[in-house]
């Protein structure tokens, strides 16, 4: 069974935003909300970055690890994905997850935040695939049709990928090579456990002064 996840090369994103847009349309997500969102690292300085953020479907969520009424549960491809209706907003998985990919559509004098929304992978929720009840709550179930996340295939150079991580890996070796240099897959190390017996894993690194 193919483990689905996602890559961001920092190299090649442009910052167009065409991820962030893809994904509050094919899912109407709620004003306010943003799924996944783009972020400049240096900004206006040597070594700018700028990077697609969203849920990254961890191998050990910690999302998982602190929710009190575990709402989380990953799917056979590795997804995770979470039950509005049992969730409680009680915020907890905000403060515990390193991506800030939770998000909450109300915030009130009395702390109220709201049922908890994040990125999908375009997979639904617990209802019935592509019913109506799981788009009202969840959005569109691409992965159910056999497509991949809207966002990633909206991605004009390639920065976001998304598929099974074997795949990911091979394609981010090849880059790699050709360029001389890796300028980081950002996320995967914190992601995504170290699997015994693999030879590579995109990691963190800083370009080499003048690489192309």
């Amino acid at each position: 069974m193919a483990r689905m996840t996602f890559l961001c090369d920092s190299e090649r994103c442009i910052e167009c935003n065409a991820c962030v847009t893809a994904c509050k349309n094919e899912h109407e997500v709620p004003w306010g909300i943003n799924r996944r969102r783009v972020v400049t690292l240096n900004d206006g300085r040597p070594g700018e970055r700028s990077i697609s953020m969203a849920c990254m479907h961890c191998t050990d969520p910690p999302c998982a690890a602190v929710c009190p009424v575990d709402c989380f549960y990953p799917t056979v491809e590795g997804v995770v994905l979470h039950s509005k209706d049992l969730c409680i907003g009680c915020g907890y998985c905000f403060y515990a997850c390193p991506f800030g990919a939770p998000q909450f559509p109300q915030a009130t004098n009395f702390g109220g935040r709201g049922k908890m929304d994040k990125c999908t992978y375009c997979a639904g929720g617990p209802e019935q695939d592509n019913s109506e009840d799981e788009y009202v709550k969840y959005g569109t179930n691409r992965l159910a049709e056999g497509k991949l996340p809207l966002c990633a295939e909206m991605c004009s150079t390639r920065a976001l990928m998304a598929g099974d991580q074997d795949m990911l890996v091979e394609i981010y070796k090849e880059r790699v090579v050709r360029r001389g240099y890796g300028s980081g897959a950002w996320g995967w190390s914190v992601a995504y456990a170290r699997q015994q017996g693999d030879s590579f894993r995109p990691h963190v690194t800083a370009p080499a002064e003048g690489g192309a």
